[in-house]
């Protein structure tokens, strides 16, 4: 009776122990978590998504010394033992009991079992202990029968933690030391080592002192165990530890936000190809051009920064106190403490006291007045994405993207559509309007400084930003309203747009993202392409699991496109935006907008080979700049400029000029008719005359007014009021 219930109770007992092992599966394929790598287009490490930062290696690929140091220092029988050495075992149980230490015996591959297959649990007790001790016994030991020992110390090494979120010795060497594991020299392999043992009591950066105790112990071990020579012992153990300090820590790449549209993208389209962006490893190869992203990173902080300090010095919240009232109110309500309150009682306490808390107050004053700042840069001939600046503050990466997430009415920048529409409607650059004030069912827009003058041609006011004759073509045949619409949305804006007049005036809220793109189909005579961020990703090894190519639309002819470039260009060197020329002298064509009482500012442009949008605001509109430095010329322009000045200078692009279409010429026009209202053709009797492009398409009359036979009064449109 009794010996059949110690078999009931011994098989019960082996049930339970290897109840809890890995299967044979599991241990024929092991699968650790590993990282999906970003990188940039020019190869560069942009970042990685994971639950587990695990980049793998390959053994072969390790320096020789990274082996020994291990071996000497963790497992020095890992060659002859068969996955548990039983006599450490048993020295360490004796060391254990008779000297109330702790020491160690699990092998190499006894920890390779319990860290690839999670054996050990949190607050274990001493028989969970013992459970898992004879756990990772039984694995060892098929893990040895299973794989080599090569194999089962290139694991080892691709599974252990290093600390920081490093696991694996190659995101190890990257976190510490900013190298790859290959590249690791003897001392560092022992730091990385030492770590084994504990990477809190052992980490570099926070203990250097026990750091260095522990890689000189890693490198005696070396000594005993023949692999290193006492001379080179004694020279290497006064190295110092030269740490990548900056490296260290640092859980933010230089592209946030870029790293953020990139993560919703693939997420969005894991199901379909079927991968798990978070464990499998992959490589993502992306748009995103290293250099200029760095430089798009400078121009943009130190301009901010610049900025911040001016709007700091003109704000008052003294005058704004209804403002913060709403904002700390805000704030309360959206607050952990508010929101966690059980009761009405206990939320009306929260809320009295942090009503009247300074600090709280002054954080709110913070957030809110803080200037914002969003920054594209694509590549108009294939759409990629090189550069992303996607808010004021990059250690909030998962914070609002300025970039793609915000939408805000664009004031003047959206002119450039009204333009191209009256261009592609026949009309061109040296067509003229009334400079003057008009009443249309109720709308009358103004022109900045209220000035206003006599016919003025459409290349001038485009250059010059004048309210009043955008406004004339959005209520007369030039660009109806839902023409525009229609010719903004076919070059790239997605946003709804409102088919009124003022669309004229940028009325209509989009994103930094459309208005960059929608500007690159002018830069890439009329050409649409979708942005594009991730050029293709491939799986662990390298095989491809999707490829994105370039989406080609024909939004306008080119004959409008490459008019538009030539006015455009204007408003850069002789226009609102001639403050590019302070800093940039390439071939450049762009447009300021600032929406009214300064609250967003912008500068969007391009060149033959880029296409850049600037946004700079504040996150609640009703923040704004309070005088001049909150126009687009001032408090967007300069990023743009600066930015375009140090690309074309530190990368050595090629110097690209705009070209005209086949089908755009050189015109004479007659400046008296032009100032009539009534463009003409020049003949070689017109005293006055003004050269312009224009359509063959679309040639206007000639002059009827100086034909050498007397003079002709034209017809004067002055008093059309469609005019």
């Amino acid at each position: 009776m009794f010996l059949a219930a110690a078999l009931v109770v011994f098989a019960a007992g082996t049930i339970f122990i290897f109840s809890g092992l890995p299967s044979l599966e599991e241990l024929e394929n092991p699968e650790p978590q590993l990282a999906s790598k970003v990188f940039t287009e020019d190869g560069e490490l942009l970042g990685q998504y994971f639950i587990e930062n695990r980049i793998e290696t390959d053994i072969d690929s390790l320096p020789k010394h990274l082996i020994e140091a291990l071996i000497a220092t963790e497992d020095r029988k890992f060659y002859s033992h068969w996955g548990v050495d039983i006599p450490r075992f048993v020295q360490a149980m004796v060391k254990n009991v008779f000297t109330f230490s702790r020491e160690g015996a699990s092998t190499i591959t006894q920890q390779l079992s319990k860290n690839l297959y999670s054996l050990k649990v949190r607050n274990e007790s001493t028989f969970d202990t013992g459970v898992r001790k004879i756990r990772e016994w039984v694995t060892a030991i098929q893990i040895e029968k299973q794989f080599t020992k090569k194999e089962i110390l290139e694991m080892y090494l691709n599974v252990s933690y290093f600390g920081r979120s490093a696991y694996g010795i190659e995101t190890a060497a990257r976190v510490y030391f900013d190298k790859r594991a290959a590249d690791l020299t003897l001392p560092e392999s022992a730091v990385l080592i030492a770590l084994l043992k504990s990477s809190v009591a052992y980490d570099p950066l926070r203990r250097p002192e026990n750091s260095m105790r522990r890689r000189n112990l890693v490198m005696h071990n070396m000594l005993v165990t023949d692999k290193l020579s006492m001379q080179s012992y004694e020279e290497l153990k006064k190295t110092p530890i030269e740490l990548a300090t900056e490296k260290i820590g640092k859980t933010q790449s230089d592209a946030p936000h870029f790293m953020e549209y990139v993560r919703q993208q693939l997420t969005a389209l894991s199901e379909k190809y079927g991968y798990d962006l978070y464990r499998e490893g992959l490589n993502i190869y992306t748009t995103l051009d290293y250099r200029m992203q760095k430089i798009a990173n400078k121009a943009a902080f130190d301009h901010i920064k610049e900025y911040q300090e001016l709007f700091n010095k003109n704000w008052n919240w003294d005058r704004h106190q209804s403002l913060l009232i709403s904002f700390v109110d805000r704030a309360i309500k959206n607050s952990f403490q508010y929101k966690t309150a059980v009761s009405q009682d206990e939320k009306a306490s929260v809320y009295n006291r942090l009503k009247y808390n300074t600090q709280f107050i002054d954080s709110v004053k913070k957030i809110e007045s803080t200037v914002e700042v969003g920054f594209v840069v694509i590549d108009p001939t294939n759409g990629h994405i090189k550069a992303m600046v996607g808010g004021a503050n990059q250690d909030f990466g998962r914070g609002l993207n300025h970039v793609t997430g915000i939408k805000r009415q664009p004031g003047s920048s959206f002119k450039p559509f009204v333009y191209a529409t009256a261009i592609d409607n026949g009309y061109y650059p040296a067509y003229t309007l009334l400079d003057q004030k008009f009443n249309y069912n109720g709308w009358s827009p103004d022109n900045a400084g209220n000035e206003y003058g006599g016919f003025m041609t459409l290349r001038r006011a485009l250059a010059n930003s004048v309210n009043v004759i955008a406004g004339r073509m959005t209520i007369s045949e030039i660009a109806p309203p839902s023409q525009v619409v229609k010719y903004a949305h076919r070059m790239g804006i997605k946003s709804e747009l409102e088919a009124y007049p003022s669309i004229a005036l940028g009325t209509s809220s989009v994103s930094p993202l459309e208005m960059t793109s929608a500007f690159g189909t002018l830069a890439y005579n009329g050409v649409h392409v979708e942005p594009i961020s991730v050029i293709r990703i491939e799986d662990k090894n390298g095989i491809l699991i999707a490829e994105f190519m370039p989406e080609y639309t024909e939004a306008i002819s080119q004959q409008t496109a490459t008019i538009m470039q030539d006015m455009m260009s204007d408003v850069v060197n002789y226009g609102t935006g001639s403050g590019v020329r302070r800093f940039f002298h390439r071939p450049a064509a762009g447009k300021t907008g600032t929406t009214q009482n300064f609250s967003d500012a912008w500068f969007v442009g391009y060149t033959p080979q880029l296409a850049a949008g600037v946004w700079v605001g504040f996150d609640d509109h009703r923040v704004k700049f309070t005088n001049w430095y909150g126009q687009g010329a001032k408090a967007a322009l300069p990023i743009w400029a600066k930015f375009m000045e140090q690309v074309y200078q530190k990368i050595d692009m090629p110097l690209k000029y705009f070209e005209l279409a086949d089908g755009v010429k050189s015109v004479t026009f007659c400046k008296e008719t032009m100032d009539l209202g009534d463009p003409r053709v020049a003949t070689e009797f017109c005293p006055n005359t003004v050269t312009d492009i224009v359509n063959v398409k679309h040639i206007p009359p000639k002059c009827e007014l100086h034909t050498g036979r007397g003079t002709i009064v034209p017809e004067d449109k002055r008093g059309d009021s469609g005019w």
